[in-house]
């Protein structure tokens, strides 16, 4: 046994559930990488202030969750708790902005930290896929990220996912639903810290997961009645362009999101089969969080995925992935000339992108064939000393069992043409 652990709430991802968890990237990414998005990877860990003014400083993210800490050099910072506010203030340091025409549109996955009561679906460190579309204040790019996501968990084969939907209105309309919303809460029984997030962002409280709060919560002002003319507006054209599309969802006027950063449309994907912990991915606009960490106006729109509540949703739902083996050839030597023989051959298939395995170690046939079963290969090679003498190598198809001759000099060949 060794001395040391994973840290609580973390978790090793291994072979072969790892495999897994590279199909859903791959699924999640694959949209984006056709539709104009380009992959940006940032730094684990950024200044603190740059979370505490994007994600907001009234947010548990910020208040309870971030990993903050301060360098030999003096330095505050903090392991990124989501994306967003890194990929933004990368593609601002960069100019991205300047470089070309906008929307900007780029792709990320990545860890991220949070530290967090561990439970089913919620770790303190965590995989995502993002999206960003930079600098274009378009119903279109709402929709156009919404679609790519759902495209997405439906190339997976998931089914019994939810789209829900709201607007989150902008600077003009929502002051007047914040002031209606702050008269109704400060009639409420809570506690005291929920009462501080009433001054600081009411729209918090609504996103209270605890039953107690969620039962005072009926009958508060909804923001659908106090959105501006312009609001309405793109809202609906966000909605008529999904539904064109034919992608499903349900208006959810109390959907707010944990962030402070969100304007107009907000969305999330939850799964039912998930139990507490249902949210699987989301997002929104977020028109004024540039200006809010130094940059320029640069009105914008995202979403994360998790890859791990997706694998979660998978298995919840019985979706078994169509992975295929690591392993397409199996080579199994009986001696030291067949050893390097095969060795030779081995490399020869990967050099023509054939995935093989060798059977390390001096095993013995028995051993070696067992090894041969467990990688999942299709073919395996064995040669001995009397096979080598007669200038072939034994072609075992795993499957049937069947097994021929075939010459050394066209082994390469003769293993493509069966793979192909």
């Amino acid at each position: 046994m060794s001395t040391f652990k994973a840290p609580k709430g973390t978790y090793d991802l291994l072979p072969p559930d790892s495999a897994t968890y590279l199909a859903v990237r791959e699924a999640i990414s694959a949209p984006l990488r056709n539709s104009g998005y380009g992959y940006i990877e940032t730094p684990g860990f950024e200044d603190v202030a740059l979370f505490a003014r994007g994600v907001g400083e009234s947010t548990d993210i910020v208040t309870k969750e971030m990993y903050a800490f301060e360098t030999k050099g003096g330095d505050q910072l903090a392991l990124r708790p989501e994306g967003t506010a890194s990929v933004l203030r990368a593609a601002l340091e960069a100019n991205l902005h300047k470089a070309g025409s906008l929307p900007v549109k780029l792709w990320y996955s990545g860890s991220y930290y949070r530290y967090e009561r561990p439970q089913k679906g919620r770790y303190r460190h965590f995989s995502q896929v993002g999206a960003e579309a930079i600098g274009a204040e378009d119903p279109a790019l709402d929709a156009e990220l919404i679609i790519l996501a759902d495209q997405a968990y439906r190339s997976l084969g998931l089914r019994e996912f939810r789209i829900l939907l709201n607007s989150l209105g902008d600077q003009e309309c929502r002051p007047v639903y914040r002031a209606a919303l702050q008269e109704f809460l400060r009639g409420l029984d809570l506690d005291e810290e929920t009462r501080r997030r009433i001054d600081i962002n009411p729209l918090r409280v609504l996103d209270d997961k605890r039953a107690d709060v969620q039962k005072q919560l009926t009958g508060a002002p909804v923001l659908r009645d106090h959105l501006c003319d312009a609001c309405k507006a793109y809202h609906e054209e966000v909605r008529s362009l999904l539904t064109a599309a034919g992608v499903v969802f349900e208006d959810d006027e109390r959907l707010v999101r944990g962030l402070d950063y969100y304007t107009r449309t907000t969305f999330e994907f939850v799964h039912d089969g998930l139990g507490s912990q249902s949210a699987v991915g989301g997002g929104g606009r977020y028109d004024g969080l540039s200006e809010m960490i130094g940059g320029p106006a640069l009105p914008s729109v995202g979403w994360a995925l998790g890859v791990d509540r997706t694998v979660l949703a998978l298995r919840a739902e019985g979706v078994e992935l169509d992975l295929p083996s690591p392993t397409s050839v199996f080579a199994v030597p009986l001696g030291e000339e067949a050893r390097r023989a095969l060795f030779g051959i081995v490399a020869r298939l990967r050099q023509d992108g054939v995935a093989a395995d060798f059977a390390y170690g001096g095993k013995g046939l028995k051993a070696a064939m067992k090894a041969a079963n467990r990688s999942g290969a299709r073919y395996t090679l064995v040669a001995g000393e009397r096979d080598l003498a007669e200038g072939v190598v034994q072609l075992k198809e795993m499957e049937t069992g069947e097994q021929t001759a075939v010459p050394l000099d066209s082994v390469v060949a003769e293993v493509a043409a069966r793979l192909a």
